[in-house]
């Protein structure tokens, strides 16, 4: 299998996008990986850049990989896409139609053959103190930290169902989207890190609410544990942009799987390559 790409938590930032398109077209990989929060971040997310009147996916991001597809013809690769709990909801459906226009796959809550590889894709996180709950999910209960706000509260772009609001977990999900399927070939494609691993590590250590240290870990227990029982191949992550400077280390192991993280707190785009046949050689660069 040949080299695949894997960014994270682009937020809409155009630079970011090209130097990604850039080495997509310099290097030709088989699969380029987006794990979310690919929009301007809420004060712009329905603004586009001055010179694209049709929004961002559809001004900008469909209309580069349309120019990208034409230059790589036959080597244009599989793109695969979530969107993460910075995205509107109701961007959705843009996101979509790029992918009914086979620009790119959309693999929230479903599957995609990769060669011998199986793709999953998640895009949902634990509640965070951030208004929009798009995303948001309960991780393995009802339960939320210190200074996070429920998936019952803030704002959404979409109606949900009120029992989904109210109860759904990620871990049930989880649970439904690899039933009993074997995973020793898979490749799961998340914005949330798993719990307590150099991949979630963020800068509130060290701070309270009303007393209560906070927890400087933000990823998911669900995803943790998920990993730990089912051991897939290989784990996509962003979500927490501090984690690879405060942690110092940009990958982690729990068990067999591999995992990795997309997300860069500064101007760079970080970008992660591997062979999913190989992982341990991945190797990530700030361009």
């Amino acid at each position: 299998m040949p080299l695949a790409h894997f960014v994270s938590d682009l937020h809409g930032r155009l630079s970011r996008f090209e130097k990604l398109f850039a080495a997509v077209g310099r290097e030709r990989p088989s699969g380029v990986f987006i794990g979310g929060d690919l929009l301007p971040h809420i004060s712009t997310s329905r603004q586009a850049p001055p010179s694209e009147p049709d929004g961002f996916i559809h001004g900008f991001l469909e209309a580069s990989l349309q120019e990208l597809r034409r230059e790589l013809g036959a080597s244009y690769p599989r793109i695969f896409v979530i969107l993460g709990n910075d995205d509107p909801g109701d961007e959705e459906a843009a996101v979509q139609a790029a992918a009914s226009r086979g620009l790119w796959e959309y693999v929230h809550g479903r599957t995609a053959e990769f060669g011998t590889f199986t793709v999953y894709g998640y895009a949902c996180v634990p509640p965070t103190p951030f208004l929009r709950k798009d995303w948001e999910r309960y991780d393995v209960s009802r339960y939320i930290d210190p200074g996070a706000v429920s998936p019952e509260e803030g704002f959404r772009s979409l109606p949900a169902p009120e029992h989904e609001i109210r109860y759904a977990t990620i871990r049930n999900d989880l649970d439904r989207l690899a039933g009993n399927n074997d995973l020793t070939r898979a490749i799961f494609l998340f914005h949330s890190p798993p719990y307590r691993t150099s991949l979630d590590l963020s800068a509130q250590g060290g701070r309270q609410i009303d007393h209560v240290p906070l927890d400087p870990h933000l990823g998911s227990i669900a995803v943790r544990r998920f990993i730990e029982e089912r051991q897939p191949l290989l784990t996509l992550h962003g979500h927490v942009h501090e984690s690879a400077r405060l942690a110092g280390t940009w990958r982690d192991r729990l068990g067999r799987t591999h995992c990795f993280q997309g997300a860069h707190d500064g101007p760079e785009l970080a970008l992660v390559r591997f062979d999913p046949e190989i992982p341990e050689s991945a190797a990530r660069e700030l361009l």
